[in-house]
């Protein structure tokens, strides 16, 4: 009863979440970036990202560069474990310079995961996103004025009408959607000085197998039922399918002691890219963009036609993260 109950109410988030959704055209010319979990911190011991910064604003700056949209699917700060978002503004300003360059050129869209809840008060966002003091400057300084964070983006062909309905993943798991209050209190108290000394939290998908394929299942459910594209973040595990699955695809995390995951869909494709340093023969170290799985064509995987066997794919296997 409680795994049909709980199949039902996955079902029925997602269909919500796709209903109020944020809706973009998108053609055969668009650039999207797909990153999440970021997990934003302060900068602190704790902070998973801390390591992984300069290599995300190299990535910003490329996609930057070259014209592509900014989705930042959900958990971009880490507000369960760092209740004050001007420490994270201060520890990662860099970032939110970048940002707030697409945000500038109508370029960026930021949906809430379940460890960035606050931003669906308009009241939180306006209050702490808007604008902020510069010490420095000693005046206000504008930041994301008039950014408005979404649940979900549907990215509908201008052709076509094929649609691809992106969002967190948190929506239907019971710990981090429903009782998200529970999980945030002892993530806050308990489970964020435990990591330091190796210890993983079990209510997280992304330290908990279990859980990230059960959770993944219920996904592939919707998918079939509704016929859609699906890119989640979440699980923190990078997903991309293969020739004859379901087109569920998940961005993968920012935390990754070895680099950053994410999707692309570039001028009719989509693809799993990761960012890695590494070193050349001369020991310099360098910043490298690499096609995990992909590029295959979005037209593919339009309603019924889930299976592109006929297709040429190219895949590369994709190490299991330890975020």
């Amino acid at each position: 009863m409680y795994k049909r109950s709980d199949k039902m109410f996955t079902d029925q988030r997602l269909t919500q979440a796709y209903r109020k959704a944020k809706v973009l055209n998108f053609d055969d010319k668009s650039k999207y970036i797909f990153f999440s979990d970021s997990h934003r911190g302060d900068d602190s011991i704790s902070d998973e990202f801390a390591r992984n910064q300069n290599l995300f604003l190299h990535a910003l700056d490329y996609y930057y560069n070259n014209g592509y949209t900014y989705v930042e699917v959900g958990d971009g700060d880490e507000l369960w474990e760092y209740p004050k978002f001007r420490y994270i503004r201060i520890a990662h300003s860099d970032v939110f310079t970048n940002l707030k360059k697409f945000h500038k050129k109508n370029r960026l869209v930021i949906l809430y995961g379940n460890h960035n809840l606050n931003l669906r008060s308009k009241r939180y966002v306006c209050k702490n996103y808007y604008h902020f003091y510069d010490e420095y400057k000693q005046e206000v300084v504008d930041l994301l004025v008039g950014m408005a964070p979404r649940e979900a983006l549907v990215l509908k062909h201008k052709t076509t009408g094929q649609e691809i309905l992106a969002l967190h993943g948190h929506q239907g798991d019971l710990l981090n959607d429903q009782l998200w209050i529970v999980s945030m209190l002892l993530l806050r108290f308990f489970w964020k000085y435990m990591h330091v000394v190796g210890f993983h939290n079990p209510s997280s998908p992304a330290r908990n197998l279990h859980k990230r394929h059960k959770i993944e299942k219920n996904y592939n459910r919707w998918i079939k039922r509704h016929g859609m594209i699906l890119i989640c973040g979440h699980t923190h595990r990078p997903k991309f399918p293969k020739p004859g699955e379901l087109p569920y695809f998940n961005s993968g995390c920012c935390t990754n002691t070895r680099g950053i995951t994410g999707i692309e869909i570039l001028e009719g494709n989509i693809l799993l890219i990761d960012w890695r340093v590494r070193a050349d023969k001369k020991g310099t170290l360098l910043i490298e963009r690499n096609i995990i799985r992909g590029p295959e064509p979005i037209s593919a995987f339009h309603n019924s036609k889930f299976s592109y066997k006929n297709h040429k794919y190219v895949s590369k296997p994709v190490p299991e993260d330890n975020c």
